[in-house]
């Protein structure tokens, strides 16, 4: 073959690649790559409707037993659950067989122990739904009403990597009093008719408890991950100050991103795609407050970002917090199935996705309209941020492929 033609053949052959990004850009079905991830897709939506008060069938485990075995490097639950159901109606309506304050944090929240062993973290209820927390992105009270929704959110995009959440009614009196350790017993009081409790954490007082409507108090319920894997904490790299007056490296260094990349462990491995998914899943509830995030210990970075404590989001429908996308808009990179998944939910799919897969929670509806809106509204942005990077960029530099295999122990 002569030279020439060589270089034509090479060119035809690159301009084919090109396409095949710009193909995938627009949604296009036509690789392989996004072929797999539209039968994902096709699959998560068969599986967002749950039903309430379903029990475990033929099996002689506990729902706990069935959810610990879930868990593995990559994945908190798997892609196909059918037990999902089960498990969370069992968090709903388990017996408490102890009750003790919250393990240490800012917010306040319970620590419960449910019938069989089973750890769960009880976030009260602090807001109506819709009231609107204004000022920060990261002001106010925690939401317990958000940490089920983004936890099915996290469903929805396929992530896998929030802990299990469902909405639950407890009486205080007769499910939590007589079971309650001293150090949180002594911490209820009573305002009018309403019994209320205040806990033990950093921001927790006894002028601002939380109460319940007479004896019955609306919360969540967040499903402890397994003890044989325990947990690491690592500053996020794009964390604020919170000190007025004071920026982030990353807020006014627009090479920042470029020495995030030569440090451990975000030089090598899935850790950086992992923060830029969570910084996408955070935009869209609204959360500017992971200074921290978890993953598994002595994992050498390859472990997942686990997305825990999402308590700080949906406080303000209104308010779009693109600073939360830093790592997206400064980075310019994002995986290939992570955008497949955000393009076949646009066009008002995400809301629509969200209102099944949180229909069956005890706490319905979760979300106001306006957080619904807000959704498929700040989901548009990212997909505008990301189509820029690629105009600056080019697909084939944006657009990665990391498909990481979900092994399990």
């Amino acid at each position: 073959m002569k030279l020439k033609q060589r270089v034509v053949l090479l060119a035809a052959l690159l301009v084919v690649l090109i396409l095949a990004k710009v193909f995938l850009l627009d949604g296009g079905e036509g690789s392989a790559a996004s072929r797999q991830d539209q039968r994902a897709f096709q699959r998560m939506e068969a599986g967002l409707r749950l039903r309430r008060g379903v029990q475990l069938d033929q099996t002689l485990q506990s729902p706990w037993e069935v959810a610990a075995q879930w868990v593995g490097p990559r994945e908190v639950y798997p892609d196909e659950t059918p037990e999902l159901g089960a498990v969370l109606s069992a968090m709903a309506t388990g017996h408490v067989e102890r009750a003790d304050v919250g393990y240490k944090g800012t917010q306040l929240k319970a620590l419960l122990v449910l019938e069989g062993g089973q750890k769960v973290v009880f976030k009260p209820k602090r807001y109506s739904r819709d009231t609107v927390v204004e000022g920060e992105p990261y002001a106010g009270y925690d939401r317990h009403n958000a940490e089920v929704a983004a936890f099915h959110l996290d469903r929805i995009l396929g992530f896998h990597r929030a802990p299990l959440v469902v909405g639950r009614f407890m009486n205080l009196r007769t499910e939590i009093k007589p079971v309650a350790t001293d150090q949180l017993v002594s911490t209820f009081l009573m305002q009018g008719n309403n019994t209320c409790f205040y806990g033990k954490c950093y921001y927790c007082r006894e002028s601002e408890p939380a109460c319940a409507e007479g004896e019955v108090m609306e919360g969540s319920v967040t499903l402890w991950l397994p003890d044989v894997w325990p947990l690491q904490k690592h500053r996020h790299p794009w964390g604020r100050t919170y000190r007025e007056g004071k920026l982030a490296r990353w807020e006014y260094d627009e090479s920042y991103c470029d020495a995030v990349k030569k440090t451990a462990p975000y030089d090598s491995g899935p850790r950086l795609l992992d923060v830029i998914d969570t910084a996408i899943f955070d935009y869209l509830i609204g959360n500017a407050d992971r200074h921290h995030y978890e993953s598994f210990q002595d994992d050498g970075g390859a472990s997942m970002l686990i997305l825990l404590d999402n308590a700080k989001s949906f406080g303000n429908p209104t308010q779009d917090e693109r600073s939360i996308l830093a790592p997206v808009y400064q980075c310019c990179m994002v995986r290939v199935s992570t955008w497949n998944r955000l393009t076949l939910l646009g066009n008002g799919a995400l809301s629509a996705a969200m209102r099944t897969a949180m229909a069956h929670d005890p706490l319905h509806p979760a979300l106001t309209e306006l957080h619904l809106s807000a959704l498929d509204r700040r989901l548009e942005s990212v997909l505008t941020t990301v189509r820029q990077c690629v105009e600056t960029q080019g697909a084939e530099s944006v657009l990665t492929e990391d498909r990481m295999k979900l092994s399990h122990p």
